[in-house]
């Protein structure tokens, strides 16, 4: 049988393990296959082209092959663009990548979701001058949101889920595990009806990501906040935990 070649495949590495005392296995993210695992040999040794070209975060072009589950990773070569994300920023990431990590099966391709990855480091990586907290945030809050539909657990924001019934634009909705968008109990988080319109209309635009970063950024602290929190119960619901490794980590880092 054949073995199957990829060549010249964008691609970002979402999370690195050792697999012997000079090698790699790698979670990859790529534009038209999905998330793949991949071996690199000899990837750790001093001499080997391939280890200051392996890190998270940063855009690469991947050569591969194989048939089986572990492909074996022919060539890597850093695209450039932009540089490492630090301190929060970098934290941001990794969230970001434990999300696809959890989320996605593997070699199921998503080309729109992939670009919205690339829109988010690059957002991450940025300098934004002193909106740059509020701008990772709103970015997290888009991917977040297009991640979700992208794997089938977000329901259209312009309708109630059970009931199809149209959003009144200044009723309050929350969004939530297995009942998807209903009306909001008191003091549960939860946004107006032409708040959830407007992110359905973000969502379906051509250029998703920018559109809805765009939207959430423009919405008041409080929205903010509640869009955060529902997301974040939804994912967590999704993914299986209470709270994600790289959320704790990121609460460890700010109590010290």
């Amino acid at each position: 049988m054949a073995t199957h070649r990829v060549s010249h495949e964008p691609a970002y590495v979402l999370h690195r393990y050792d697999w012997s005392e000079s090698s790699l296995i790698l979670e990859v993210f790529t534009r038209h296959h999905g998330r793949i695992a991949l071996v690199a040999k000899g990837a750790k040794r001093p001499s080997s082209n391939f280890r200051p070209v392996l890190l998270p975060l940063q855009p690469l072009q991947l050569n591969y092959g194989g048939d089986a589950e572990i492909r074996t990773l022919k060539g890597a070569e850093w695209m450039g663009g932009h540089v490492m994300p630090t301190g929060e920023a970098l934290m941001s990431g990794y969230y970001v990548n434990e999300l696809l990590l959890r989320l996605l099966a593997r070699d199921d391709a998503h080309e729109a979701l992939f670009d919205a990855y690339a829109g988010v480091v690059q957002v991450l990586a940025g300098d934004h001058a002193g909106a740059q907290a509020a701008t990772h945030a709103a970015a997290l809050r888009a991917f977040e949101l297009l991640l979700l539909r992208a794997v089938g657990l977000l329901p259209a924001l312009d309708v109630q889920t059970l009931t199809l019934a149209p959003l009144e634009a200044a009723t309050r909705y929350s969004l939530v595990p297995e009942a998807g968008l209903r009306h909001a109990a008191d003091n549960e988080a939860s946004l107006a009806g032409d708040e959830w319109r407007g992110l359905q209309d973000m969502l379906d635009d051509r250029a998703p990501f920018t559109a809805t970063l765009r939207d959430v950024a423009t919405m008041n602290a409080g929205s903010n906040s509640a869009l955060r929190n529902q997301l974040r119960t939804l994912l967590n619901y999704h993914c299986g935990v209470s709270t994600l490794r790289t959320r704790q980590m990121m609460r460890d880092l700010q109590a010290l």
